[in-house]
């Protein structure tokens, strides 16, 4: 996946469909929504709570992307270029972390 590429596809949806981007607060509003149902969906799926029946047919897929879409958007509204800053995430993250795992105990 190219975020830079799935940025500008969100904003051509926007655009085209969307008449316009939700505002900053909405969208958070609405990222905390979509993460909710990731979390509904594992707390049940692969946690210890049980699955209700309407539960059952729910995609963690569409929700992740639901997600990731609403990242995207807040990304593109707040003039971030969510591709440098992943790859700068990760830079910084296998230089500082690059054996922190291997020697966590906890995870042998």
């Amino acid at each position: 996946m190219n975020l830079k590429n799935s940025q500008l596809d969100v904003d051509t949806w926007i655009k085209e469909h969307g008449v316009r981007y939700f505002n900053e607060l909405t969208n958070m509003a609405q990222l905390t929504e979509e993460v909710g149902e990731v979390a509904r969906i594992i707390a049940r799926r692969y946690g210890e709570q049980s699955e209700k029946e309407s539960d059952k047919n729910k995609d963690l897929g569409e929700e992740l992307a639901d997600v990731v879409f609403v990242v995207l958007c807040l990304a593109n509204q707040t003039g971030i270029d969510l591709q440098a800053a992943f790859d700068k995430k990760m830079d910084l993250k296998s230089f500082r972390d690059k054996d922190r795992h291997k020697n966590n105990e906890k995870l042998k």
